[in-house]
C-alpha cells in the first residue's frame, strides 16, 4: 500500500508467487477455515487472517494447535519458520478461551497447497503476492492546530500495490479513530483517502499514531499494517503566565548596586523551542516610581538592584508590575502580567540616642537595691530586633561599684540602680557618664560614616540620714602566740559612728565563738581569753581563729564585724608515731616509721629517732630523710609480738617516748597477717569465762549423779512387799557366776535384774532392766569377769525383754529355753552378794 500514484511493475505478480500467498477469509462464526497457500512458505510469512471476534468476543487466550503457526490478536496467521507443505492440504486448529465466561471456542484451520495460477478476478488466479516494503510505507504529513476547516478536510490517501491484482478495501485504527478522540479521523475504504472532521488542540493531543489496513474483498491481507503518524503543528494560541500571580522578594537595605533580588518565570503551553514560547521580561511599573532601585534580564528574569541608595526606614517596600510575552518579544506576541514585592531587609545602619542630654536623680545614703533613675532612647531601626535594642554601660563614676544600670526588656529604657551603699559623710554627689549602643553591630551604609557612641551624664545627689554604728574594716586580724593561756587580754574589734566618727556610746557583743575560747568587753569591744589557745585545734584553719562581733548603738541600730585571731606556732607538740607496725617476713625484714608533727613546719622536721639500751639488743633504727626511718631486727626473730621502745626529737629537741608494738609475721603483706593484739586478747578473756560456766555446769551435774545413785541404792536394797513378778518354772533374770565351763555359752544368754537409771527421781516407781535383752535402752557397756568367763552387755543386742514395772504392775517375759528348776540346781551353791565393778548383783 502507498500513495495513489504508484504503478506496479510487470513482474510484480511473479515474484509474489515464489514468496507467499496471503489469504484473508471472511466466515461466519467458528466454521472450518480453508486458506489455499503456496507450497513453500517463508518465515513470519501472513498465512491469512481469521474474524475471531465472531467466534467468540473477548478471549483472553488465543492458542494454536501447530508450532509452526502462531496466532495474533487481530487474528492474523503467521508462519514461525520456514514451511514446506509435503502433502496437499494441512490442517491445524486455533482455540479460543474465556477465563471470565468459562468458554471456549476452537476454529479448525485447513492450508491446501495451490497447484496452478488464479485469474485476475477473484480466485481465477493463482497468483502469489510478495510485500513491497518501499511502496507500502508511510508518509510523513502534519495536521495544523485550530484549523478552520473546511471539513472534513483532507489530510492523506493510502493504496497498495496489491490493488492491481485484487479489489482493495482500506480500513484505519487508533487514537482519533477507535480511540479518544473518537471519529476525529475516517478513510475512504474504496480510494484510501484519509480526512480530519474538526479541529485539533496541540496542547491536548500534539500527535496521532494511527494504522492503515488492506484487505481484499474476502478479507485476505495481503500487506502488513501500515504505521501512519499525524503530527499537530503548534499554534501560537497560549499566552505565557507567570507561576505566582504575586512574588514576594527580600533584600537587605543598603546593599550594593547589582545585587541579586530573584528570578521570576513564566509558563507558555505551546511548543517548547519554538518561537511561540520565547519569552521575554520586562517592569512596567515601579511602585513608588522615583527613583528607580531595580531591573530584570529579558531573558533568564533576574531582578537585580541598581542602586545603592535602598533604606528601609525611607520606603520598606516596593511593587513591581511585571509583563512577559512570546514570540521574542515581537509587539503581535501574546503577553501577560504579574506582580512582584520586594521588601527591604532592616540593617542597624541608625544608633541609638538619648533624647535627653543630661539627668538628675536623688538617693539616701546606705539605701541599696533601689532604682533611682529610667532614660529612654530613640532608634530609628525595626523595633523590637538586635538592631534596635539597647545595651547600656556606665562609662566613668562608678569606680566603686555603687551603681547598676540595665535595660527594660519592654521599654528598652536605661534603668539605673543602687547596688552599694553611698556615704553622705565621704561623697555628696556622683556624676556618672552613660554610653548605650545596640546589640547587633553597626552597618554602615556605603554613603555614611561610622557614628561615635551616644552619652549622656547623670548627676546623682546622696541625701544625708542618721545611720548606725560603721564596722570598718569588716575583717579585723590581730596576732596571738600559741598556747596562750587563760586570762590574758588582746586588742578587740572597734566601731565608730559614721557622723561623729567616733566609738563613744557603742556596745559590743559576741555573735560567733566556736570554741567558746573568748568574753569580750561590752564597752571596749577588747577579747579575753577563756582558755589556752591552741593551734592544732580542730576549730583553728590555716592559723586563724575567727570571732564574729556586733557593734550596737544608743538606737538599737548596729553593725557586724569579724575578728580574726592569727596564732603564731609554738613548739608545744612532740612528735607522734602509730602504736603498731607489722614486719613480713616475706615481703621485707623492716618497717617504715612515720612520725606526725602537729606544729607548724618551722617546729617539725627533720626528726630524730632512739633506742632504749634493752631494745637496742635486737633492733636497730635509721633516720632516712629525716621525716622517716627504718625499724629493723638484728636477728631473726619468731612471729610473736615486741614492744620496742622508740623516742623521737623534732629540730628544737622536743622529744617524744613511744612504746611501739611490733608485729613479726608470716605474711607477704601486713592485710594478710592473722596475729592481732586486740583479738587475742579478747579470744583470752572469752576463753576464761567459758571455763567458769562449765566448771558450774559440771559441779550441778555431778551433784544430780551423786543424788541418783544414793537413790538407786536405796531403792534396790529396801524391803518391799512386791509381789513375785516371775512363775516358778520360769528361770529368773540373773547373772551366773561359774568357775566352770558348764553349762556353755547359755549362761551369757542369762539375765541379770539389775535396777535400770531413770531420769525423773521424783517417781516412785522402780524400772527394772534386762542386760541383753532386745528392748533395753542403757547407753552404757560393761563386762563381769569370773573364773575367765566375760558377760557383757550391750545395746540391742539381746534376744529377751523384761518390761519396766511401774507400781504393782505384772510383768512380761519371754519363754526361756530353761525352766527354773534346771537352773536352781545348778546356781544355788553359786549365787552369792558380789560387787562386780560397781554394780551389786541380788540374789533371789
Amino acid at each position: 500500500m502507498a500513495v495513489a500514484s504508484a504503478a506496479p511493475g510487470s513482474t510484480f505478480c511473479k515474484q509474489l508467487l515464489f514468496s507467499f500467498l496471503v489469504l484473508i477469509l471472511l466466515c461466519d462464526g467458528c466454521q472450518k477455515i480453508s486458506l489455499q497457500v503456496p507450497s513453500h512458505l517463508q518465515a513470519e510469512t501472513l498465512v491469512g487472517k481469521v474474524n475471531l471476534k465472531e467466534c467468540l468476543q473477548p478471549a483472553s487466550l488465543i492458542l494454536s494447535s501447530d508450532p509452526d503457526f502462531r496466532i495474533l490478536e487481530d487474528g492474523s496467521i503467521y508462519t514461525t519458520h520456514d514451511l514446506i507443505l509435503s502433502s496437499k492440504r494441512k490442517s491445524f486448529s486455533i482455540f479460543l478461551s474465556d477465563s471470565q465466561r468459562q468458554e471456549e471456542k476452537e476454529i479448525e484451520i485447513v492450508l491446501e497447497a495451490r497447484g496452478k495460477k488464479v485469474p485476475k478476478k477473484r480466485h481465477a488466479k493463482d497468483t502469489v503476492l510478495k510485500r513491497s516494503k518501499r511502496r507500502w510505507a508511510p508518509i510523513p504529513c502534519s495536521l495544523m492546530e485550530n484549523s478552520l476547516g473546511p471539513f472534513p478536510q483532507h489530510v492523506q490517501q493510502v493504496q497498495s500495490d496489491a490493488a492491481q491484482n485484487y479489489t482493495i478495501f482500506y480500513s484505519i485504527s487508533g487514537p482519533g479513530v477507535d480511540k479518544e478522540p473518537l471519529n476525529l479521523f475516517f478513510i475512504n475504504k474504496d480510494s484510501g483517502d484519509i480526512f480530519c472532521t474538526r479541529s485539533i488542540d496541540r496542547e491536548q493531543y500534539d500527535h496521532f499514531p494511527l494504522y492503515a489496513y488492506a484487505t481484499t474483498a474476502d478479507g485476505y491481507a495481503p500487506e502488513y499494517p501500515l504505521p501512519l503518524l499525524f503530527k499537530v503543528e503548534d499554534d501560537n494560541d497560549n499566552a505565557p503566565y507567570f507561576e505566582n500571580k504575586v512574588t514576594i522578594f527580600s533584600v537587605p537595605e543598603n546593599c550594593r548596586s547589582g545585587t541579586s533580588v530573584g528570578k521570576v518565570t513564566a509558563i507558555d503551553l505551546d511548543e517548547p523551542d519554538t518561537l511561540h514560547t520565547r519569552l521575554k521580561y520586562k517592569i512596567l511599573q515601579q511602585i513608588p516610581d522615583h527613583p528607580k532601585h531595580f531591573s530584570i534580564h529579558p531573558d533568564t528574569g533576574v531582578i537585580t538592584t541598581t542602586s545603592p541608595l535602598l533604606d528601609r526606614e525611607s520606603c520598606d517596600t516596593y511593587k513591581l508590575i511585571m509583563e512577559v510575552r512570546d514570540m521574542g518579544g515581537q509587539p503581535f506576541g501574546l503577553a501577560n502580567t504579574g506582580t512582584i514585592t520586594i521588601s527591604l531587609e532592616d540593617e542597624n545602619d541608625n544608633a541609638p540616642y538619648f533624647t535627653e542630654t543630661s539627668y538628675f536623680a536623688e538617693v539616701e545614703e546606705n539605701r541599696i537595691d533601689v532604682e533611682i533613675l529610667r532614660m529612654a532612647i530613640y532608634d530609628k531601626d525595626l523595633p523590637n530586633t538586635p538592631h534596635s535594642k539597647a545595651v547600656y554601660t556606665i562609662l566613668q563614676g562608678n569606680e566603686n561599684g555603687n551603681f547598676k544600670i540595665s535595660t527594660d526588656p519592654n521599654t528598652n529604657e536605661a534603668v539605673l540602680c543602687v547596688v552599694k551603699p553611698l556615704n553622705y559623710e565621704v561623697n555628696r554627689q556622683i556624676i556618672l557618664q552613660i554610653g548605650v549602643v545596640n546589640e547587633a553591630q553597626f552597618s554602615k551604609a556605603q554613603s555614611s560614616q561610622a557614628p561615635t557612641m551616644c552619652t549622656t551624664t547623670v548627676t546623682v545627689t546622696i541625701k544625708d540620714s542618721d545611720e548606725g554604728p560603721e564596722c570598718q574594716p569588716p575583717v579585723k586580724v590581730i596576732q596571738s602566740k600559741d598556747g596562750l593561756p587563760a586570762g590574758k587580754e588582746l586588742l578587740g574589734y572597734k566601731a565608730f559612728d559614721p557622723e561623729t566618727r567616733s566609738g563613744e556610746g557603742l556596745r559590743y557583743k559576741k555573735l560567733g565563738d566556736e570554741d567558746d575560747w573568748f568574753e569580750i568587753n561590752e564597752v571596749t569591744g577588747d577579747l579575753k581569753t577563756l582558755k589556752v589557745l591552741d593551734r592544732e585545734s580542730k576549730f583553728v584553719k590555716n592559723n586563724e581563729y575567727n570571732v564574729s562581733v556586733v557593734a550596737t548603738d544608743a538606737d538599737g541600730r548596729s553593725c557586724t564585724g569579724t575578728l580574726v585571731v592569727r596564732l603564731e606556732d609554738d613548739n608545744d607538740h612532740a612528735p607522734q608515731i602509730e602504736k603498731e607496725v607489722t614486719i613480713c617476713q616475706h615481703a621485707q625484714d623492716f618497717a617504715v616509721l612515720k612520725p606526725v608533727d602537729p606544729d607548724g613546719p618551722e617546729n617539725g622536721p627533720p626528726f630524730e629517732f632512739f633506742l632504749d639500751n634493752s631494745a637496742s639488743k635486737l633492733w636497730t633504727v635509721a633516720t632516712k630523710d629525716g621525716k622517716t626511718a627504718i625499724l629493723r631486727s638484728r636477728q631473726n626473730l619468731d612471729y610473736d609480738f615486741y614492744n620496742v621502745p622508740i623516742q623521737i626529737k623534732d629540730r628544737h629537741g622536743l622529744t617524744g617516748k613511744h612504746m611501739l608494738s611490733v608485729r613479726v609475721c608470716d605474711c607477704t603483706t601486713p592485710s594478710d597477717c592473722r596475729m592481732n593484739i586486740k583479738q587475742r586478747e579478747s579470744n583470752a578473756n572469752v576463753s576464761k569465762v567459758i571455763l567458769g560456766r562449765w566448771a558450774i555446769l559440771a559441779m550441778v551435774l555431778g551433784s544430780a549423779l551423786l543424788l541418783c545413785v544414793l537413790f538407786t541404792c536405796f531403792c534396790v536394797t529396801a524391803k518391799t512387799t512386791v509381789k513375785k513378778c516371775f512363775p516358778d518354772d520360769v528361770a529368773q533374770q540373773n547373772l551366773i557366776v561359774s568357775n566352770t565351763e558348764g553349762p556353755g555359752e547359755e549362761v551369757m544368754d542369762a539375765n541379770i535384774r539389775l535396777p535400770a537409771q531413770t531420769s525423773n527421781i521424783g517417781e516412785t516407781s522402780v524400772s527394772v532392766g534386762t542386760l541383753g535383752g532386745q528392748g533395753v535402752k542403757a547407753q552404757q557397756s560393761f563386762e563381769m569377769v569370773k573364773g575367765g568367763y566375760t558377760l557383757e552387755s550391750s545395746k540391742g543386742g539381746g534376744h529377751r525383754t523384761l518390761e519396766s514395772l511401774k507400781g504393782g504392775g505384772q510383768g512380761v517375759t519371754d519363754t526361756g529355753r530353761y525352766v527354773y528348776t534346771d537352773w536352781h540346781s545348778f546356781t544355788q551353791p553359786r549365787l552369792g552378794e558380789e560387787s562386780i565393778r560397781g554394780h551389786t548383783l541380788i540374789k533371789n
